[in-house]
């Protein structure tokens, strides 16, 4: 059942190997990479106690020996503090240029420890296991890696490729409802940006996807991982197509900082508000057909997901303070905001040219059904 995709990137390139059974054989798989027969991993601490146990065995059976470092969970991990940490543990470790360091987790450490590896002597190799459905179909893969600052999400960082990422799919089985839902968020997204075929797919197999069908969930995680590839491989360091990839994000980064990075808004939630709100605004700006914004809106109902600002808990800032935190996101470009846009499902396409008072206009109406 595994499947493979390639990020085709000259000297660079890598597999990415999905399927079930993945942690149990990580020996072999990453065996190959080394020059001596240790790796340094880092966790955070709930991954820790679900599966480094089965990472460590399945090292093990190919002779491979596992140092490991456990950080705390959650976004607030991403920052200056917890970088040093890990680079000062890493040359504890005596991590040469040729070895290898493992991010087992989410996102968060993904993007931490990817980070940590790309200024560890000038760069050293790391291999990415990521543990989250949002991991496994985006962050571990196209070597976006950073941390957070006080001024918002990721805008310190580096594009540092992993050279193997392997996505377990047995370990999705572990999520709550809540994290697979919100990894979801990013899956539905690929179908939105670029392939109104696998929308029509999700709509069609989502729901037993979420059940726990394991063909369907390793056949989602590989389409959408094979998007990115194909993105990633035009523009890798996002000077054009890639920024695609950040459909719903520009509203989502917004909600986040608004929400203070917490539990209140996840970060998949956050993107699929984010694509409703970029699909309605398209509707708005006469781009794509009102039919499809409810369509958004019905998938994401459908599979019992954050559909509106109103399902954010606790109280927003005002549409004006919400378009603040905007013009704070990376993607401004020449003081203007840079949005993701639609001619339609599977139609996204990159714009700077949006009224600001449109974008108000979306926001202050979905505020009115939030405060309702």
């Amino acid at each position: 059942m595994q499947q493979t995709v390639t990020v085709p990137l000259g000297a660079r390139s890598y597999e990415v190997r999905i399927g079930p059974g993945l942690l149990a054989r990580a020996g072999e798989e990453i065996a190959p990479l080394l020059t001596q027969k240790r790796v340094s991993v880092v966790a955070d601490v709930h991954v820790a106690k679900l599966h480094i146990e089965a990472l460590q065995q399945g090292l093990a059976a190919a002779g491979i020996e596992m140092s490991a470092y456990v950080l705390p969970r959650g976004e607030s991990t991403k920052s200056w503090d917890h970088l040093t940490e890990v680079v000062e543990w890493l040359l504890d470790q005596k991590v040469e240029r040729n070895g290898i360091v493992v991010a087992f987790g989410g996102g968060v450490i993904g993007d931490l420890v990817g980070f940590a590896a790309a200024i560890l002597r000038r760069g050293v190799r790391f291999v990415q296991i990521p543990t989250s459905l949002l991991a496994q179909v985006d962050s571990s893969v196209g070597g976006k890696t950073g941390i957070n600052t006080r001024h918002g999400k990721n805008l310190v960082g580096a594009f540092h490729q992993p050279s193997l990422v392997l996505a377990d799919t047995d370990v999705l089985g572990t999520l709550t409802e809540r994290d697979f839902l919100a990894g979801y968020g990013e899956v539905v997204k690929y179908g939105l940006l670029g392939s109104a075929a696998f929308f029509d797919w999700l709509e069609t197999n989502a729901p037993a996807m979420a059940a726990g069908d394991t063909a369907l969930r390793v056949e989602a995680v590989r389409q959408s991982v094979q998007m990115k590839a194909d993105i990633v491989a035009r523009d890798e360091t996002e000077q054009g197509d890639r920024a695609l990839l950040n459909l719903g994000h520009t509203f989502c980064h917004a909600l986040e900082a608004a929400t203070g990075y917490s539990d209140r808004l996840l970060h998949g939630e956050g993107v699929a508000i984010g694509c409703a709100l970029a699909f309605e605004l398209s509707s708005r700006m006469g781009l794509c057909p009102q039919e499809a914004p409810s369509r958004v809106r019905q998938h994401l109902r459908d599979m019992g997901m954050k559909t509106d600002l109103a399902d954010i808990p606790g109280d927003l800032p005002s549409a004006k303070a919400l378009l603040d935190l905007m013009g704070q996101d990376k993607k401004v470009v020449d003081g203007k905001l840079r949005f993701i846009l639609a001619r339609g499902i599977g139609e996204a396409f990159v714009t700077s040219d949006v009224p600001g008072d449109l974008v108000l206009g979306v926001l202050e109406d979905a505020l009115s059904q939030h405060r309702g």
